[in-house]
């Protein structure tokens, strides 16, 4: 078994996320049968020694029977009122299923807002602490009834890497309808499954497509980001289907595990990285992008060639490299209204006053290329 999976089926604090495609059905509503099921892999874990936080979707999709719905709604207005239905019935029977072991659950509602801010962040992250020390499984979910378009998540399974690194966790599960990451449609008999990630190198050319229960917002695509994300910043996850969550809990032999970057992220550059709102771009040339990415230095106003956006000097900023792509993020230190005049410019070409870093190294974190 190799490294990745042995970590997961160590852990000692675990997340997993759940799809609601694994929980509901368009027809039914919430299946009492298949939360039981995974309460049940679950509450296995922690009587196992280890702290469990489950990321649940599934509100909306359980209020839409009870509000005589027959698919997902489109209008984020109708959504939200599902949501206000299926949330009580997730969150009762959740506590009904744990407490069949003498498990006390938490619920906890988050919007994009309690981790992009950094005030709410701490806060989130001391709920979870003490919500873990008091012994309760916390039960997560965006908070759906409040989320507007500028400010939700869009799927659980960022929401869930996100959370994974905010408690420390050792490890993320993503249970889903489907079992594991594969080279192409897994409903074509021609493809491969992919047991093992070690590097962008093995996901390079993977076709992955929607979720076909059309009750989720995420499918494969969501899954292999927020995978990809909690991997880079040196969290192990296993990607399984949920009718295998006893084996994804337990010895975390089936599914696609994904290999953590070698160190973790502190929990200020991980914030930067990957859950502060950017509110602008800077546009960087080829060395510019080297001496941020590979030497890990500072951004120098000489090495940008365009910016857009509307921002103010502390505001987070993209970095992106002459193809567009986003290859960093950092704190800027100038308003964008001063830029114009700096950039393409070295240092001692400036005024006194403006000769500083334009993001300074300990403001910045690469990210992939």
């Amino acid at each position: 078994m190799s490294e990745t999976r042995q970590a997961i089926a160590a852990a000692k604090r675990l997340v997993v996320k759940v799809g609601s495609s694994a929980l509901t059905s368009a027809g039914d509503g919430l299946d009492v049968a298949r939360l039981d099921a995974l309460v049940d892999a679950i509450a296995a874990r922690v009587a196992a020694g280890s702290q469990l936080v489950l990321v649940s979707s599934g509100a909306i999709g359980a209020g839409l029977a009870p509000l005589a719905l027959g698919t997902r709604p489109r209008d984020l207005a109708t959504q939200q009122a599902a949501a206000s239905v299926g949330q009580l019935a997730l969150a009762h029977a959740y506590a009904e299923s744990f407490g069949r072991y003498s498990l006390t659950v938490g619920q906890v509602l988050l919007t994009s807002d309690d981790v992009v801010r950094r005030a709410h962040y701490r806060n989130a992250e001391r709920t979870f602490s003490r919500l873990l020390a008091l012994g309760a499984v916390p039960v997560v979910n965006e908070n759906d009834t409040v989320a507007t378009e500028e400010i939700r998540f869009g799927d659980n399974d960022r929401l869930a890497a996100l959370v994974a690194h905010l408690i420390g966790a050792d490890g993320l599960v993503l249970l889903s309808d489907v079992d594991a990451l594969y080279d192409g449609d897994p409903r074509d008999g021609a493809t491969r499954k992919v047991t093992e990630v070690t590097g962008e190198s093995d996901i390079e050319g993977l076709t992955v497509g929607m979720s076909s229960s059309g009750l989720g917002t995420g499918g494969m695509v969501s899954k292999l980001a927020a995978a990809r994300t909690a991997a880079a910043a040196g969290v192990p996850v296993l990607l399984a289907a949920a009718a295998e969550a006893p084996q994804a809990l337990a010895a975390a032999a089936v599914g696609t595990a994904f290999r953590p970057a070698g160190s973790r992220l502190s929990a200020r550059r991980f914030w930067l990285g990957y859950a502060a709102g950017t509110t602008g771009r800077l546009h960087l040339d080829d060395g510019a992008v080297a001496a941020v990415v590979d030497r890990r230095r500072s951004l120098l106003a000489a090495g940008i060639t365009g910016v857009d956006g509307d921002f103010q000097a502390g505001d987070v900023v993209d970095l992106v490299d002459p193809a567009q792509q986003v290859v960093a993020r950092g704190v800027v230190a100038f308003d964008v209204a001063e830029l114009p005049a700096l950039i393409g410019r070295s240092s001692h070409e400036l005024p006194a006053e403006q000769r500083r870093e334009v993001v300074h190294a300990d403001d910045l974190v690469p990210l992939r290329r």
